[in-house]
């Protein structure tokens, strides 16, 4: 007998209400492909009936490499109403990385958009009897399987749009590779509730949000996203590619209201030739996360008409954990004070709650004084349940009861919070402690920069100096000693890089820069901060 004074939180409530509450309005926007939230709905139960009757028990694990087209967001009710774990894969892994992640997920079934076949042909025989449903979006069908429409064609069953156990874990998400072999988050059903509401009033989205979505919902589902749209009863306009100019091609034809990027994107925009000529018809929204952008990247975009959110997190918390919540107070200062701010990761959402800065060695929050770094710790509704078959990683990310982020960062005197380096990057240079972060933004500084990049090199006498990697914007040649004079004019000269290299810098699917291949490039085989 259910209990008249509790129900087990669920995102999968979500659908249901707004199926009831705007069942003729719009809820999903493709091309010219259209869905009401009363025919998302039933989509959703055909989904969840046909991956019944293809044996998908509570559990078992479903998973889809597909990009931000409307079938991956009906996964995200279709599984779990199914009792199953969705687990999103990176479309940009290589072939070995997505035989990895589907053997140790253990996938009963493959949802493959057939452009990305390549990827599956030449791991076939590595994963085993893995069911594979085609999904053919723009390339034809590639393996022997149904294909997506054809297995959804079912008569649906009525299904309970909820959960007994809101513990019960709702999807698998791997970390995105910055050091090395990801690692499996498991998420559950109540923290995915509770974080996706936490989106929705941080970015205060309402019925009238069109989200276009420019972040990738397999990247933490979309930051939560995927259900906090729909909790909201906003229009999901889904992105099959994206690059500038069909963003702004949305921005433009949707009437777009939120979207989220991270910072490689916002780049991306920015330089993009033709900005100026784009019909922004109402006012942009933009949440930003997966690194920290600098102040730069944040006035270019706000100079276009744009409002610029910082926030931060990681695939363990369900994507942002904390915001840069902004004081109307700051609303005097100069762009440039206000950017500076902006580019601060701030304070926990309102389902957060609990986010600090912990001296290492004591275990003690550090001092408010903008100085004195430490590592962020984090507890609260949306850290994840746990890594998958991993429990001594479980257990060492959560000793003393926090979640230990890997973070370096300072506390400021109102409690804002602001991340100078990964602990793994900062560079410690004739025992100067010297922040990457704040290298880059003086780099970002320079008019001829479009990406950059700062690690450790080996020296002779210091032990490690910083070296920058850049990739310049088209038709930009400044040398190498020109940038050096440039930012030996904007920070001290020990962090100055002593050596710059231009080219294109490797990134995750997701858009964050691999430095560990970086400095894999300066330390060889030493093992020196390679991992």
């Amino acid at each position: 007998m259910r209990q008249p004074n509790y129900e087990p939180l669920s995102p999968l409530s979500f659908l249901e209400r707004s199926a009831f509450a705007y069942p003729e309005k719009e809820a999903v926007v493709y091309n010219d492909f259209r869905l009401t939230y009363g025919e998302l709905k039933n989509r959703v139960q055909k989904f969840a009936t046909a991956l019944k009757q293809h044996g998908i028990q509570k559990g078992d694990k479903v998973a889809f490499l597909c990009p931000n087209i409307p079938p991956l967001l009906e996964a995200h009710y279709a599984v779990p109403l199914a009792g199953g774990v969705l687990l999103t894969v990176n479309i940009r892994l290589s072939p070995q990385e997505i035989a990895y992640i589907l053997q140790h997920s253990e996938s009963k079934i493959l949802f493959i958009d057939t452009e990305f076949a390549n990827a599956i042909n030449p791991i076939l025989k590595d994963i085993g009897d893995i069911k594979i449903v085609n999904i053919c979006d723009v390339q034809p069908k590639a393996f022997d399987g149904p294909d997506y429409e054809e297995f959804i064609s079912v008569e649906p069953e009525k299904l309970f749009f909820g959960v007994e156990d809101e513990l019960q874990h709702i999807t698998l998400n791997y970390t995105s590779g910055t050091t090395g072999k990801p690692k499996g988050v498991l998420y559950s059903h109540r923290s995915a509730y509770l974080n996706a509401l936490g989106e929705i009033l941080e970015f205060q989205c309402n019925s009238r949000t069109r989200y276009l979505w420019t972040l990738p919902m397999f990247h933490c589902n979309g930051w939560c996203f995927t259900w906090g749209i729909t909790a909201a009863g906003g229009t999901h306009v889904c992105l099959r590619k994206v690059v500038p100019e069909e963003i702004y091609a949305q921005i433009a034809k949707q009437e777009v209201s939120h979207l989220c990027a991270a910072p490689i994107i916002l780049i991306g925009m920015a330089n993009y030739p033709k900005k100026d000529q784009i019909n922004i018809k109402i006012h942009l929204n933009i949440m930003t996360a997966g690194a920290p952008p600098s102040p730069t990247v944040i006035k270019q975009m706000e100079a276009i008409g744009c409002t610029v959110t910082q926030t931060y997190g990681l695939t363990e918390v369900y994507g942002p954990h904390s915001i840069c919540e902004w004081d109307p107070e700051w609303d005097s200062l100069s762009v440039d004070e206000q950017a500076e701010i902006k580019s601060r990761q701030g304070v926990p959402y309102i389902t957060s709650v609990f986010m600090d800065v912990w001296d290492a060695s004591t275990m003690q929050p550090v001092p408010h004084d903008g100085e004195t770094v430490g590592e962020i710790v984090m507890r609260g509704n949306n850290v994840m349940a746990g890594y998958f078959k991993q429990p001594e990683d479980t257990e060492q990310a959560f000793r003393g009861g926090w979640f230990h982020s890997g973070d370096l960062a300072v506390t400021h005197p109102n409690g804002y919070v602001e991340i100078k380096d990964r602990m793994k990057d900062i560079i410690i240079s004739g025992g100067e402690n010297i922040s990457t972060v704040e290298v880059e933004n003086a780099l970002y500084q320079h008019p001829d920069i479009l990406e950059v990049a700062v690690v450790s090199k080996p020296h002779e006498k210091w032990g490690e100096v910083p070296k920058a990697f850049v990739t310049l914007k088209e038709g930009a040649n400044p040398s190498k000693d020109a940038i050096i004079e440039f930012c030996r004019e904007r920070i001290a000269r020990f962090k100055v890089p002593k050596d710059i290299e231009f080219g294109d810098l490797p990134k995750t699917s997701t858009g964050k820069i691999q430095k560990f291949r970086l400095r894999a490039k300066e330390w060889g085989d030493s093992g020196k901060k390679v991992n």
